[in-house]
């Protein structure tokens, strides 16, 4: 199978993405978190503060607080036992009870395949490469040394290291969501590792910290850098930290320090491998999901030049009327106590009735707090938009029924179809988990249908799903915050919405589902994992 059809299948047909025959052999699941063995570690603080605001912007950076911007980030939050009915997909009357460690960044099946990987420079802990230990909420040593000179060149020189104090690294385990999801976990592993830097770098403005996302980057230099095995695991985005505000160190043209291969920059460090931990006895092959890997690494520091705009800018459906919105205004909330709310409902959804305003809200959080410093854009100019939000609203008081798209630059709502489309979209839903009959608000994430392969080849697809999953977090943020709770959902029919919203013309495509609604929890019981 060519790499395009296996991508076209993975949204339009993810029956066939995998085997037929194909069940989780659930007694050979791997662990959510990796576990080092035989290396130096540095307990964390686990004080974790209960709130987020009202933080004094900090003069150096001290490892109490980078552990609890890891907590807020990554870490194991909560302890859940849940009882599951499935009258809707078993057998009547028969339940299911669910044990999960929640994080507060949500994840395909609870399965969290990122790691995290920080790269330290404090007076607190020994200058190197740290692996950020989420089951015991501590740091482990795998590489001691500055490596300033060795991660800068792997970023193509763009990059002043020198006035940052670390970078963060966000990994994918390949193997923690294949065992359960096969290949279509592939398009879980963007979308997961944006939904975790999306968590990221809203705790990061909390805690005073200046951030700025890489994408491109010498893949096989920082994942020697890391110590990781490639058949195993790969590094998705580079995101270094800082005091100071990221125009002054983030962006450059590494135009003087001419090509580099990663063969060239691996070859100035030793390879290191440390022994670790995932419980699963055995593990099968992926072939698919390493060809995908293979074909998106970059090898060279000429694929880091900038990207032609008409190459990369994102397109939204024309509509047939358009809805104002009412104006609104930043919202003001404790990302600490909204974060700790966050769940994703099941059929606990319960209909509350919506006016505009919260509607106006929600879209326009989202999208306000979503801008962030990357290498995609160039310094300077307008951030471009490379996902957009659509949407089948129903029961919005001042809105009509309807499919629309959002348009965050005039704050308006663009009408695709008017009517009420619960139907067709709950037909589409392949468990049957949520009742959307239920839902005011059922979003869509889209983006360009051929994931800006022109400008960035298969990497452009992992970097799409990657945003797509970074707004998805903010929606969920903000829906909280107006006292909306959201499930994100690919088990939906990607090719009946991007009918409905008109978007085969306009080489747009749905990437994910997420229905937002009042709801009422489940029973269930919970305990925070914080002291």
């Amino acid at each position: 199978m060519s790499l395009k059809s296996f991508l076209h299948k993975l949204h339009y047909d993810p029956d066939h993405s995998r085997p037929p025959d194909f069940e989780p052999d659930w007694n050979n699941a791997p662990l959510a978190y990796k576990l080092y063995r035989g290396l130096p570690t540095f307990a964390l603080s686990a004080e974790v503060p209960l709130t987020l605001e009202g933080r004094p912007v900090p003069d150096k950076p001290e490892i109490r607080d980078i552990g609890h911007f890891l907590w807020y980030a990554y870490g194991l939050a909560q302890l859940c036992q849940a009882v599951f009915s499935m009258d809707y997909g078993g057998l009547e009357g028969e339940t299911n009870i669910f044990h999960s460690f929640r994080r507060f960044a949500p994840s395909g099946g609870s399965l969290y395949p990122s790691e995290l990987y920080v790269y330290l420079k404090t007076d607190d802990l020994p200058v190197g490469i740290y692996h950020y230990d989420t089951a015991h909420h501590r740091l482990v040593l795998l590489r001691l040394g500055d490596f300033d000179a060795y991660l800068g060149r792997g970023l193509g020189d763009r990059c002043d290291l020198s006035a940052c104090f670390g970078a963060v690294f966000v990994s994918t385990v390949f193997w923690k969501n294949f065992y359960k999801y096969n290949n279509f976990g592939y398009r879980l592993q963007g979308l997961d590792a944006g939904a975790l830097i999306g968590q990221l770098l809203e705790t990061a403005k909390r805690f005073g910290y200046h951030t700025g996302v890489y994408f491109r980057f010498l893949d096989r230099a920082v994942n020697h850098l890391l110590g990781l095995h490639e058949q195993e695991e790969s590094v998705y985005a580079v995101i270094p930290l800082s005091l100071q505000p990221s125009g002054g160190w983030f962006y450059g043209s590494g135009a003087e320090a001419g090509v580099l291969t990663s063969r060239q920059l691996c070859a100035a460090l030793p390879a290191i491998r440390h022994e670790h931990y995932v419980r699963s006895l055995r593990t099968t092959e992926y072939p698919m999901l390493l060809r995908m890997n293979e074909a998106s690494l970059m090898e060279t520091t000429e694929s880091f030049g900038p990207l032609d705009a008409a190459n990369i800018e994102g397109t939204m459906t024309d509509g047939v009327g358009t809805v104002a919105l009412p104006r609104t205004s930043r919202l003001s909330f404790d990302l600490a106590s909204v974060v700790r709310k966050r769940y994703s409902p099941h059929l606990d959804f319960v209909f509350q009735t919506v006016d505009a305003y919260r509607a106006a809200a929600l879209l326009y959080e989202a999208t306000a707090s979503f801008p962030y410093t990357n290498d995609l854009d160039t310094a300077g100019q307008e951030p471009r938009k490379r996902v957009s939000i659509y949407g089948c609203l129903y029961g919005i008081e001042g809105i009509p029924d309807g499919a629309y798209c959002y348009d965050a630059l005039a704050h308006e709502l663009r009408l695709i179809r008017p009517g009420d489309y619960r139907m067709l979209l709950q037909q589409g839903i392949i468990m049957g988990n949520v009742n959307l009959f239920q839902i005011p608000l059922c979003l869509h994430v889209a983006a360009d249908r051929n994931h800006y392969a022109g400008a960035l080849g298969f990497r452009g697809y992992r970097i799409q799903q990657m945003e797509a999953g970074m707004l998805v977090q903010r929606l969920l943020i903000a829906g909280v915050a107006l006292g909306l709770n959201g499930h994100p959902l690919l088990s939906f029919n990607s090719a009946d919405c991007d009918k409905i919203y008109k978007m085969e013309g306009e080489g747009v495509a749905s990437l994910i589902q997420v229905p937002l609604g009042a709801c009422r929890p489940s029973s269930r019981l919970e305990g925070g994992l914080y002291s």
